[in-house]
């Protein structure tokens, strides 16, 4: 090695540096068996089909959200600061990494170039983020004390410990560096930068003694901390990137699992073992961010509901009951029964969460438990129910039937047409509320305007069974589903558009759980094919200021978020106004999961803080792609509106004020 290459004497100053090995044997065996412990815990569960295949996928979807961090970006602040303690450790991991292939493996890599460049100069760069991502991280902790994140003495002494290890880091470095008159020191900028700092006060011979007794605390310190680890949230570095490997891959509205009704001893789960293996590896990934619960409509209007809180207690159940078969459901306040029942199935805090946990599923299976084993949840979701399983559809008191909508209007039924390009599926929000069917008419009308052949099942719809199976009986789900499947293969039927995205979600991506084989196509994305293909016109573009309410199992369930957008800025001559919420991240009108059948108390309405959120803008119209939404955002907007003139309008109605077809003059 040449006398001028850029290098650094590795434990200078460190006598019996062997002691360092020795304590990272019992180090190392009590952290691996924290592992361990945690990973025999997950074992417990029942197999997750679908979590470990398409490895490219994975591995770029690990790539993109445990190490880029982007999904927890998403917060500027606490995102901001989070990345930078990651990408600091990370690289100062990867730094002694390489300091033990030079030094115990005798491999001359830290050297030259890469010693100055990536070992001195970068390594210091993310050292230094890192050191302040730690004091952003506690003065969030400690000072402006948000509501949404979990506070323990754990989490502060993880804070506190991670501080003072990389701050002796920096220390070390630079009594090293003044010490040795380091001709390399410069590149080590924070490490040269405090060196020259205490050199003003300190002697070179008492920073090498303080040098000496730094790095033995340091040391302790480091693996102290590693061993304790596996025993803290701190175990989440690794859970985490477990979990993001094995997330679900598919939209967050096909995450919900089937029950083989043959084999299964109950229904539901109220025990850890009747959760999946990937459920309880959740549950260790939990970061106590809060996120979940910050986005959780429920608990934004007041409610009691917490996904966080249920996540931490499922934890805490995990880690007290080793033998998995405790009653869960009432264990502690967040697994109260009527707290369950409080979800919209919005899956917005599945969408919030940085690492990947599926808070709602969980919450399903433990209805599924409540109403299936237990038949003890909400009268009117009871009703609901009762109507499903004796009328086919959820609207108890409904008059109308599934052809009302249909008067004048002409449309063969599929039995009458073996050559239609689509089946238009009504649904029961939109052909049994009186509201809705103008939405549908409007759907039929366009399609006629378009010269579309295309035909209905009328009388032998079905309820999808969404609504059943969101509150938790997924018999009856599976019973009208099979029902659905068997009329569509007896007329058929190779494509549908829906009114819904409910049943869109419930045809798409659950139906194929049963064995159903046909595409299905959302109003928006088929109106919006015939407008680009000339078969619909715009001919009378309005004036109007319009907002559109993206429906959370259009845009989050599914990831359908232009086409909407497509269909109203051509309607309109005016631009459209985005939501602060919108898209991915809209905020729920309260009628799912059921939550259409629940009266809620006035003061505590979903439907209400959106209606404000909308009446905060300057839009005159609301748009929406969804029959729950019309109904709760009608109900909403009007109960908060006062004297403001703005109307709730579904997107084909604005689509068939503005268009004509192409044999209309």
């Amino acid at each position: 090695m040449s006398s001028s290459e850029a290098t650094r004497e590795v434990l200078w100053n460190i006598s019996y540096g062997w002691i360092m090995y020795v304590l990272l044997a019992p180090t190392a065996v009590i952290g691996a068996y924290g592992i361990w412990k945690r990973f025999k815990s997950w074992k417990q569960g029942l197999p997750a089909e679908g979590r470990l295949d398409n490895p490219g996928k994975r591995l770029k979807y690990l790539w993109n959200h445990a190490l880029l961090q982007r999904r927890n970006l998403r917060q500027r602040y606490a995102g901001i600061f989070h990345a930078m303690i990651f990408w600091g450790f990370i690289t100062l991991t990867i730094a002694t990494t390489v300091v033990m292939i030079d030094h115990d493996f005798g491999i001359p890599i830290m050297r030259g170039a890469f010693y100055l460049y990536f070992q001195s100069l970068f390594v210091d760069v993310l050292g230094l983020l890192a050191l302040i991502g730690v004091a952003l991280a506690g003065y969030r902790r400690w000072k402006s004390k948000p509501a949404k994140l979990v506070y323990s003495d754990e989490a502060s002494w993880i804070l506190i410990i991670g501080g003072i290890i990389l701050a002796t880091g920096f220390l070390l470095e630079g009594w090293r560096i003044v010490a040795t008159n380091d001709p390399w020191g410069v590149w080590s900028p924070v490490g040269y930068a405090t060196g020259a700092l205490f050199a003003k006060f300190l002697s070179v011979e008492t920073m090498i003694q303080l040098h000496l007794w730094c790095w033995w605390f340091h040391l302790g310190l480091v693996f102290g901390f590693l061993a304790w680890a596996p025993f803290t949230k701190m175990l989440h570095p690794l859970t985490s990137a477990l979990n993001i490997y094995a997330a679900n891959l598919e939209p967050i509205g096909g995450s919900l699992k089937t029950i083989d009704f043959e084999t299964a001893e109950s229904f539901g789960v109220n025990n850890l073992k009747q959760f999946t293996w990937k459920d309880l590896l959740d549950l260790d990934a939990c970061t106590e961010c809060g996120r979940c619960t910050d986005a959780c409509p429920a608990n934004t209007v007041g409610k009691k509901l917490s996904p966080r809180d249920i996540i931490l207690d499922l934890r805490g159940w995990l880690q007290k009951d080793t033998t998995g078969e405790f009653s869960l459901i009432g264990s502690t306040e967040a697994l109260q029964s009527d707290r369950l029942f409080e979800c919209t199935s919005c899956a917005a805090c599945v969408e919030a969460c940085p690492v990947s946990i599926e808070q709602l599923p969980k919450i399903v299976d433990m209805r599924r438990y409540q109403v299936m084993e237990k038949a003890e949840y909400p009268e009117t979701m009871q009703q609901a129910v009762n109507s499903m399983e004796e009328r086919q559809h959820p609207y108890s008191g409904t008059q109308f039937s599934r052809t009302d909508w249909m008067q004048e209007l002409d449309i063969p039924h599929a039995s009458e047409t073996e050559d239609a390009e689509v089946l238009v599926w009504a649904g029961c929000g939109t052909s049994l509320v009186e509201r809705n069917q103008k939405s549908i008419r409007s759907l039929a009308q366009l399609l006629k305007k378009a010269n579309v052949k295309f035909s209905v099942l009328g009388r032998d719809e079905k309820c999808t069974g969404d609504v059943a199976r969101r509150i938790g009986n997924e018999f009856l789900f599976e019973s009208l589903a099979k029902e659905n499947i068997e009329s569509f293969k007896k007329y058929k039927v190779k494509k549908v558009v829906t009114a819904c995205p409910h049943c869109f979600n419930t045809f798409r991506n659950e139906y194929p759980q049963l064995g159903a084989d046909f595409e299905t196509i959302h109003h928006s994305e088929f109106l919006g094919g015939l407008l680009k293909s000339g078969r619909l016109k715009i001919t009378e573009a309005s004036e109007r200021k319009i907002a559109f309410h993206d429906p959370c199992y259009l845009s989050r369930h599914n990831g359908i978020t232009e086409e909407p957008r497509d269909l109203l800025q051509a309607t309109s001559e005016n631009s459209m106004t985005e939501l602060p919420r919108n898209r991915q991240n809209s905020f729920c009108c309260g009628g799912g999961g059921g939550m259409s059948f629940i009266d809620e108390p006035s003061d505590k309405r979903v439907n209400h803080e959106r209606a404000n959120e909308i009446l905060n803008t300057d839009a005159d119209t609301v748009a929406v792609g969804c029959p729950f939404c019309t109904t709760m955002m009608e109900d909403g907007i009007n109960a908060t509106k006062g004297d403001r003139k703005i109307e709730v309008k579904v997107l084909a109605e604005l689509l068939n004020e503005a268009t004509t077809g192409p044999n209309e003059a």
